[in-house]
């Protein structure tokens, strides 16, 4: 997960010492809980052929476990060098045919330069970025056919959290925000780009939507 207020903020918290961190725990876990109810959603239906952009790719887990589908190809987009880093030895030569690109920046900022792709993804990106609205009509204009995201649910508990967790930020002069944003407004910028509701499914921590583009349907 690579989610961030700005290129910087993400670059300087999600440092080696994180993305390591990750890796390590994925190679002995697998996906975290998010991760796999994305994974799950997407398995319903066929992949095979497909191409996939993974906003905030982290250290690709995604991109890994999807390869087995049968995807075509991968791109990864992430605003920090070290999850990047570690996306590369993570996803390596998984897309034999057609490698996988690794494209370092703040999606919200270069989505226009970047391909097309019939499945875009951001796993825990759309909670920290302040303007949600923004994020998600970029990746949807990068969409094909599919968007798939997690975010946290709009919860009493979860805005309190992050209330909390920006407050020790703040005490610590880090500039990293998170942020809870409501999923009727995030909708309605997928609606108007085109998109329609196919599945959502909510744990305690995690909410995930799938939204197929009206004309693949």
């Amino acid at each position: 997960m690579t989610c961030c207020a700005g290129h910087c903020a993400a670059a300087g918290f999600f440092d080696a010492r994180i993305a390591n961190r990750d890796l390590r725990r994925y190679h002995r876990r697998g996906p975290d809980s998010s991760t796999r109810m994305l994974l799950s959603g997407l398995r319903r239906g066929m992949l095979d052929g497909l191409h996939l952009l993974d906003v905030g790719s982290g250290i690709g887990v995604i991109a890994a476990e999807l390869a087995v589908d049968g995807l075509a190809s991968a791109t990864l987009v992430d605003a920090s060098p070290a999850y990047l880093e570690a996306a590369r030895r993570n996803v390596g030569s998984r897309y034999v045919s057609c490698p996988a690109q690794f494209i370092l920046g703040d999606f919200a900022s270069t989505a226009a330069s970047l391909p097309e792709a019939d499945i875009v993804t951001l796993d825990r990106v759309v909670c920290c970025y302040p303007n949600a609205e923004t994020l998600l009509s970029a990746a949807a204009a990068r969409s094909r056919r599919l968007l798939a995201f997690t975010h946290p649910p709009y919860r009493w508990h979860m805005r309190a959290g992050f209330a909390l967790m920006n407050f020790f930020f703040g005490l610590a002069r880090n500039p990293f925000r998170i942020f809870v944003h409501p999923p009727q407004q995030m909708a309605a910028v997928l609606e108007a780009a085109g998109f329609d509701l196919a599945s959502h499914r909510e744990s305690f921590f995690w909410s995930f939507r799938l939204y197929r583009r009206r004309s693949s349907a």
